[in-house]
């Protein structure tokens, strides 16, 4: 999916959001996937008993968004939030939410999802 996201973003975007759908079909955990965005405003796609992707505005990174998000359901729900930057990974823990590497995410989507 590296390589492909160099080629064309929107065609890695779309693939990953299928393995989190599929995930999300498999296991029943609800997924939430945050991309950075260039809009004006922050928006959100999607569908019932779909993924539900964000997109942030100009100027506002994804980070920003998944610490909002934690921030308002960690305590509420179980919340686990996959990224490989440390530092997000500890503004998250911070708010509540279990943090996974992207590694052990790839790992639990291929343990979850029957190829």
């Amino acid at each position: 999916m590296h390589r492909l996201h160099a080629r064309r973003s929107s065609l890695a975007r779309d693939a990953l959001i299928k393995k989190l759908r599929d995930y999300q079909d498999y296991t029943g955990v609800r997924v939430v996937v945050v991309f950075d965005g260039k809009g004006t405003s922050a928006t959100e796609q999607s569908e019932p008993h779909s993924v539900q992707v964000f997109y942030s505005r100009a100027g506002q990174t994804a980070d920003a968004i998944i610490e909002r998000l934690a921030s308002k359901y960690a305590e509420k729900f179980d919340l686990t939030v996959a990224t490989s930057d440390f530092l997000e990974q500890e503004a998250a823990s911070a708010c509540g939410a279990e943090c996974i590497s992207i590694e052990n995410l790839r790992a639990l989507i291929n343990e979850a999802v029957p190829n």
